[in-house]
């Protein structure tokens, strides 16, 4: 079995005496390709802060890279993408290549000059995710899906070992989200770089997971995209306490 990068063990997380996550007992083995699923409200979001050490458990233990979360140092070993839509600022006055900067800023600091290596870091960053004719552009005039590449570029460029992506595809049209998880796979694949991806689209994250987690609170579903393909709906019911419709995709 791969070495597990992340370790939750009976972790509880509550706001204000309300429970938000209970009894949380799960791994994210090296190399994986983890989907995300749940309701609204159901603790996803809750669960990554806990993992970027945002949030600190009530009860329970976490570990990355076999190590107390207590302890960690090396956080460039993570990389985070966030909802762009609901926050980006369109007018932001930055080039691809400047945005894409600023994940090497943790590593050398602010308001040092870049070294010849790390600007041939960046630029490998902007051409892994496939947007090197964009590199003196400004963000502001991509698109949705190309602005999430960049993203995901600034990411890469301190080389993380794991990626959490919360939900990047809102916003962004479906020929996108198709390139999108196209580059998601060979980062996966040609680079063996884990992925945690919180997702709504519960159709076309099995054709690329590797891992399925259904979270409400508590761990309803946690194994391979076989058996997760394998529920029923009442299965669906029961875990998202109403009827659910999956919408299937064709490869």
């Amino acid at each position: 079995m791969a070495k597990a990068i992340v370790a939750m063990k009976d972790v509880d997380y509550a706001y204000d005496n309300n429970a938000a996550l209970s009894n949380i007992n799960f791994e994210i083995p090296k190399g994986a390709f983890m989907g995300l699923v749940g309701p609204n409200g159901g603790g996803k979001t809750t669960l990554i802060k806990l993992i970027l050490g945002i949030l600190k458990p009530d009860h329970g233990t976490i570990s990355l890279f076999n190590q107390p979360i207590t302890k960690f140092k090396d956080w460039n070993q993570i990389g985070f993408v966030s909802q762009k839509s609901n926050s980006f600022n369109k007018g932001f006055p930055a080039t691809v290549f400047e945005v894409v900067s600023m994940g090497l800023t943790a590593k050398i600091g602010y308001l040092k000059f870049f070294k010849k290596q790390d600007k041939a870091k960046i630029l490998e960053a902007i051409e892994q995710v496939g947007m090197s004719d964009y590199t003196h552009q400004n963000i502001g005039n991509l698109s949705g899906g190309q602005q999430q590449r960049i993203f995901i570029a600034r990411s890469l460029v301190s080389d993380p070992q794991l990626l959490i992506l919360d939900e990047p595809t809102v916003g962004v049209d479906n020929e996108n989200v198709k390139r999108f998880y196209e580059l998601l796979h060979r980062l996966n694949k040609q680079r063996n770089i884990t992925l945690l991806l919180v997702t709504h689209d519960t159709g076309i994250i099995t054709e690329h997971a590797t891992d399925i987690v259904c979270l409400n609170k508590t761990l309803h579903f946690h194994g391979d995209t076989d058996d997760y393909s394998s529920l029923t709906d009442n299965d669906f019911t029961k875990f998202y306490g109403h009827p659910v419709n999956l919408v299937t995709h064709d490869h």
